[in-house]
């Protein structure tokens, strides 16, 4: 693999009221947004826009209206000097059976224009990076479904892409499987500096690799920001375990807005939405002569987040 890189100067995609037609359905529609390198999580439910924007992004089908840049370049249907830094991972498995895993890699650097020799070279490389030398020399058509997805990303990664797709890349792997892609797919954009889009249904994948996401809904972009900030803004909760008359705390949360968000025996969860703080839940138990025994603050999540980004509370 090549040594990594600085962080890129310039935000990897950008994107000015890009809108996708297929005949008269719109796929994407006024989508507007400045991408920064790094892990990207590209999120959004079935018929999102997702695999529409990939495709855009890739110059595989044409803007309807408006513009994108990718690393700077514009995006053009014959912009083969633009797909040439650019790396794509698909969902479905489309290797030759009759290919071992060398020549599946190979012959992907082969299509990039790569000469002979450098394609032969750069595909031991990224099949080492895979954890596929000791399968290589195998056919495609003997791999499980983790080792089809390791060759995926090897042939993604055989020219040195600048700016690497994944779609769906954990996709049918058991957990040990799962963990060691998002360990490959972490490596390639903390120490490789390759800036790597992920697009996943699994949003634990995209927590665990992505600083960034863009999130799509019925062609539009709902919202595109760094995962801290979309944390951040999201209503934050704690869960307190009491001794003493729970009906009497429940009465003083109501006088002080605080929300009880869930309630097992005498251990509740409570919003702390619109800047409520801790100190309010202690108020209140004070209040109705309860004892806490125990108060944590509750991590927000990225499915949290996703949930009032989406509308869903």
């Amino acid at each position: 693999m090549s040594a990594p890189a600085a962080g890129p100067a310039a935000p990897v995609i950008e994107l000015d009221g890009v809108e996708v037609r297929y005949g008269k359905q719109v796929a994407l529609s006024g989508v507007t947004a400045v991408v920064p390198g790094g892990a990207i999580g590209l999120l959004g439910p079935n018929g999102a826009g997702k695999s529409s924007l990939i495709k855009a992004l890739l110059g595989l089908v044409p803007l309807a209206a408006g513009r994108a840049r990718v690393l700077g370049r514009p995006v053009s249907r014959r912009s083969g000097v633009l797909r040439r830094r650019i790396g794509y991972m698909s969902e479905r498995d489309a290797a030759f059976p009759h290919f071992t895993g060398f020549q599946a890699t190979w012959y992907a650097g082969r299509l990039c224009g790569m000469p002979d020799a450098d394609a032969r070279r750069r595909a031991h490389e990224v099949l080492l990076f895979a954890g596929m030398e000791e399968a290589r020399y195998r056919l495609v058509s003997t791999y499980s479904t983790g080792m089809r997805q390791r060759i995926k990303l090897a042939q993604a990664l055989v020219h040195d892409p600048d700016l690497l797709f994944l779609d769906e890349p954990t996709n049918g792997l058991d957990p040990k499987g799962r963990t060691e892609m998002l360990g490959l797919i972490a490596t390639l954009a903390r120490d490789k500096g390759i800036s790597v889009v992920l697009s996943s249904h699994l949003l634990r994948d995209v927590e665990e690799v992505c600083s960034s996401v863009v999130v799509m809904r019925q062609g539009r972009l709902v919202r595109a920001a760094s995962v801290a900030e979309l944390q951040a803004a999201t209503a934050h909760a704690c869960r307190v375990t009491l001794a003493g008359p729970v009906d009497s705390f429940r009465k003083a949360c109501d006088r002080r807005g605080l929300q009880i968000l869930a309630e097992k025996d005498h251990e509740l969860q409570l919003s702390l939405a619109g800047g409520l703080q801790p100190a309010q839940v202690l108020a209140a138990a004070v209040e109705s002569g309860v004892v806490v025994r125990r108060l944590v603050p509750l991590r927000v999540t990225l499915e949290d987040a996703l949930i009032d980004v989406m509308g869903g509370r």
